[in-house]
């Protein structure tokens, strides 16, 4: 029954993960459109100019799609292998992936002018990004929900899989431990040597007719 528990947990951890690595990959593609476009806008500049220009949202943005696909990777091979180690880590990494993202929530909302902290985005992405999901907030709503769902679950399920499979480990090494108590007992003897040899316990007398035998049959 225990088995069939963490094989449920398992598989229903691969299915949480694989949203946010659908995620990932969607942002990976968004980037590279965007590099394209930014490449086509350039076609008319210099190598000087477009060596100046730094697209750090592109950049960012592909950063942020390869890092959530990392995530995924890592909680694939912790719920396939169910590693306490593995399951930790995946764990530690998601909790400060939801606080990095509940942080800059909060920031977006609570301070009006949160666009002054960021740098100029010379190519213009920002800004179009920007307006897209303005124009679109409402599907932008529910995907991060979606996505915070997803993390939140993972985080779980990877806390029950990790619990679960330590025991599992716990009852396995008392199995070893007790191996020998489980010994059959019958028919489970020991054979003694037939012959010993060696100097006998106790001294003999000299007998110039009868020499002194120093092997005896340990049987008798």
């Amino acid at each position: 029954m225990e088995r069939i528990a963490i094989t449920c947990l398992q598989l229903f951890l691969k299915a949480l993960n694989l949203i946010m690595g659908i995620v990932g990959i969607s942002m990976i593609l968004y980037g590279i459109w965007m590099i394209r476009v930014w490449q086509r806008d350039m076609e008319g500049q210099s190598f000087d100019d477009f060596c100046s220009i730094n697209p750090w949202f592109i950049f960012s943005f592909i950063g942020i799609g390869v890092t959530f696909c990392l995530i995924t990777c890592l909680g694939h091979i912790a719920a396939a292998s169910a590693n306490g180690f593995c399951l930790s880590f995946y764990m530690l990494i998601t909790c400060l992936l939801l606080l990095l993202e509940t942080a800059i929530a909060a920031d977006i909302q609570l301070n009006s002018e949160w666009e002054k902290d960021l740098p100029d985005d010379p190519t213009g992405r920002f800004h179009d990004f920007k307006k897209f999901v303005k124009s679109n907030f409402d599907i932008f709503k529910w995907i991060g929900i979606w996505i915070i769902s997803a993390q939140v679950s993972s985080a779980l399920l990877a806390m029950a899989l990790r619990a679960l499979g330590s025991n599992q480990g716990y009852s396995y090494d008392n199995d070893g431990e007790f191996l020998s108590d489980r010994l059959p007992l019958i028919n489970h003897q020991v054979q003694a040597p037939a012959y010993v040899i060696g100097d006998p316990p106790f001294a003999a007398k000299y007998d110039p007719v009868k020499p002194t035998a120093y092997a005896w049959n340990t049987n008798k």
